[in-house]
């Protein structure tokens, strides 16, 4: 079904694209544990399941293991998505971060020296998690469609600047993240199902976006597409995905 609501067919018609029994398709996409079902639209919930099929699928992302990747030209990230842990450099203050966001273990060093003061450590940590979700949002978020806290709206179609139609998907949060009052309109592609633009708001209760960006250049790594080295020049750069990673790249400065 990699056509789903082109010319707005679910809008008009209502769930046309379900089978005759009304049973949903199972595109194996489960949702998170608190992600907001009740609230979110059956045609937004399919869509966000076929922009996983698109960028690899489920299984495809459950399996890849070590993402690494510059923000910016401020950061560069390396993620073992299997365990939590997370390599932080931050190129302008010389500071390393190693941290699992999961346990909110790690430790700190800032120019060459390790931070030992357990509240300043803490501090610190907190700070890596917060820009670990950040950077990460801006390379994966199309994975994370269903996560815990999300709201899922469909809101039809647009052309944007360029006449192409989008489907648009709207995506908001709740008691979730540090900026749970974000909200984004992403651009989906009526041919491919990929998201090519994506719009943010500041406050979800704004009627025009703070900015709208390009989402594209999608290229393979490992079994999944990412979007990085994007035609506006921001975002992720020098992306890789390894299936090993030396463990001192987690445990040593």
């Amino acid at each position: 079904m990699k056509n789903l609501l082109a010319v707005g067919i679910v809008a008009i018609v209502g769930w046309s694209c379900q089978p005759a029994n009304n049973e949903a398709i199972d595109y194996g996409n489960p949702p998170s544990e608190g992600f907001n079902m009740a609230e979110s639209d059956p045609a937004a919930i399919e869509l966000a399941d076929s922009i996983m099929v698109a960028i690899g699928g489920r299984t495809n992302w459950d399996a890849t293991r070590f993402i690494s990747w510059n923000f910016f030209g401020r950061r560069n990230l390396v993620w073992d998505k299997a365990t939590g842990r997370v390599r932080i450099e931050s190129i302008p203050d010389s500071t390393t971060y190693l941290i699992n966001v999961n346990t909110m273990e790690g430790k700190v060093q800032i120019k060459g020296k390790e931070l030992m003061a357990s509240d300043s450590v803490t501090k610190m940590l907190n700070k890596a998690k917060s820009i670990w979700i950040n950077d990460s949002y801006w390379l994966v978020m199309p994975f994370k469609l269903k996560d815990s806290g999300v709201t899922l709206k469909y809101m039809g179609e647009d052309t944007l600047v360029n006449q192409n139609y989008y489907n648009l998907l709207q995506v908001t949060f709740e008691n979730v993240g540090d900026t749970p009052k974000n909200k984004y309109d992403l651009y989906v592609d009526v041919k491919d199902n990929l998201i090519k633009y994506w719009s943010y708001y500041s406050d979800a209760e704004q009627d025009s976006a703070n900015w709208t960006r390009p989402w594209d250049n999608y290229q393979q790594y490992g079994n999944i597409l990412l979007s990085a080295d994007r035609s506006d020049g921001l975002g992720p750069k020098n992306v890789k995905v390894d299936k090993e990673m030396p463990d001192d790249v987690f445990t040593k400065f």
